[in-house]
């Protein structure tokens, strides 16, 4: 999913993580616009991955998505939307993450909030 959407991962800090994906013919609804499930593949893809940098023992440990909600503010047509994901809560067998997606202009696009369970690989 990562690859076929394009998704770039930029930069990984201690207090957040950011990542981008285009807005194109991957990316877009019928009518021309980021679609709003590519938004939240978005969101889920970075906080799933920000769980495993965190996680104590990567080889032993899967992250897995048990919620995510979003709320899609802006449209776009076409660029990149850059999303930055930072923890609200990181507990030892649960991560909360929240997730702002902008387009390149700074525009807020969609906020997401996730909800990571850490399990046994």
């Amino acid at each position: 999913m990562i690859e076929h959407l394009g998704i770039e991962f930029l930069e990984v800090h201690p207090e957040y993580f950011t990542a981008r994906m285009p807005v194109d013919h991957r990316t877009k609804q019928p009518f021309g616009l980021l679609h709003g499930g590519a938004s939240v593949v978005l969101a889920e893809t970075m906080g799933s991955i920000a769980t495993m940098l965190v996680a104590k023992d990567p080889e032993t440990m899967k992250a897995v998505g048990v919620e995510i909600n979003a709320n899609h503010l802006k449209a776009v047509r076409e660029g990149w939307v850059i999303g930055t994901c930072s923890p609200i809560r990181i507990g030892r067998t649960m991560h909360v993450y929240d997730i702002k997606i902008h387009n390149e202009q700074g525009d807020l696009v969609c906020v997401s909030r996730l909800t990571v369970a850490i399990l046994s690989a």
